[in-house]
């Protein structure tokens, strides 16, 4: 019988360790759960997606009629059902609906799907065969959302393309990436909690955020194989007036010059450029060796809904930025990317914590 069929997949068995049985229907039970829960998910953001899509391409439209509709839809579902619709989210759900226009075809509660989180990530992959291969390969291998970002942001699957012993760069892969395969993960992603309106714990320290994202820039960086050396974090620069410290300081070896970062919790201002190019000056001056390039800065803002990077050189450097240096930066959406995903793991690890 079918109602059979479905009590058939909360696993039971008995054996003589009732904890370990008790776990497992538990653990079965909340992944069944998931899978219901994700697939609505998955089908109501692809549905969202469908009707502003159709929106903005019927009839003669603007592109600043398409982002009235989107400011003005945010403000409405933000007003009626709180967080999860704000002006990203929702081009996010028109661009799932581009990318994937069959996908509503087999969604079901039993469907083999990934879950929403996965597919935003996805997102970020314009390469069609790119994407398609980091979706195969995330569902067959079970990849944690985490292990998905880090795979797209170091280039995994081009690596696999081009290496002639792909045994060893997945058996690397995998190593590197054993820490994020949490197998509860999507029984405390926060978008799942947030699509069932449980209410957000905002006791999280805002430094603790910042600290967890420069944690992780600093890996991304030297993971990007772009030739950066780390050389410091919160360096101490001393002027007669005041202390200031430095994020995270790099040497380019392929550049030759030394690269500042500095994370902002809030909106990029120009003071922060300002003070940007002050430490420049700073360590031109302090460190820069005679046969260095000039010093680069980079001015990045945690609130992805914002302009998330400025690049600082001093003015008589900006030929030699446009053409050589943006060759071997992160491109802003790479830092988005990585940003945003450190964001949803660090409340996904307190999530954890309380548990």
């Amino acid at each position: 019988m079918k109602d059979r069929q479905d009590l058939e997949v909360i696993k039971y068995e008995k054996t003589a360790d009732i904890v370990s049985d008790v776990k497992s229907i538990i653990d079965s039970a909340q992944k069944r759960a998931f899978q219901s829960v994700n697939a609505v998910l998955v089908m109501r953001n692809w549905f969202l997606g469908k009707r502003i899509v159709e929106e903005e391409l019927s009839g003669e439209r603007t592109d600043r009629y398409g982002k009235e509709i989107i400011a003005s839809l945010s403000d409405e579902l933000t007003k009626e059902y709180g967080k999860g619709f704000d002006k990203s989210s929702l081009y996010k759900f028109a661009k799932f609906y581009q990318k994937y226009p069959q996908i509503v075809d087999s969604v079901s509660p039993q469907s083999k799907l990934l879950s929403w989180t996965h597919y935003r990530v996805l997102l970020q992959v314009e390469d069609t065969d790119a994407r398609e291969w980091y979706e195969n390969e995330a569902y067959n291998q079970a990849w944690s959302v985490r292990t998905l970002q880090r795979n797209i942001s170091t280039q995994y699957y081009y690596r696999m393309l081009k290496t002639q012993n792909p045994i060893a760069v997945e058996q690397e892969m995998k190593e590197l990436t054993s820490q994020y395969q949490n197998k509860l993960e999507f029984i405390k992603n926060p978008v799942i909690a947030e699509f069932l309106g449980m209410q957000e714990d905002t006791s999280y320290l805002e430094s603790d955020l910042e600290q967890c994202i420069i944690d992780n820039l600093q890996k991304f960086l030297m993971e990007l194989g772009k030739g950066y050396a780390f050389v410091a974090r919160q360096q101490h620069i001393h002027t007669e007036k005041e202390d200031y410290y430095i994020d995270l300081v790099f040497y380019n070896y392929i550049l030759k010059c030394f690269v500042l970062i500095d994370l902002k919790t809030k909106k990029i201002t120009h003071q922060d450029v300002g003070q940007m190019d002050m430490y420049i000056r700073m360590y031109d001056e302090l460190k820069k060796s005679e046969d260095d390039n000039p010093t680069l800065g980079i001015v990045l803002c945690s609130d992805t809904d914002e302009d998330i990077a400025r690049y600082s050189v001093l003015h008589d450097n900006e030929q030699l930025f446009a053409s050589k240096y943006k060759l071997y930066l992160p491109s802003e959406e790479e830092l988005k990317a990585e940003i945003e995903a450190q964001k949803e793991m660090f409340y996904l690890q307190k999530k954890e914590m309380e548990e």
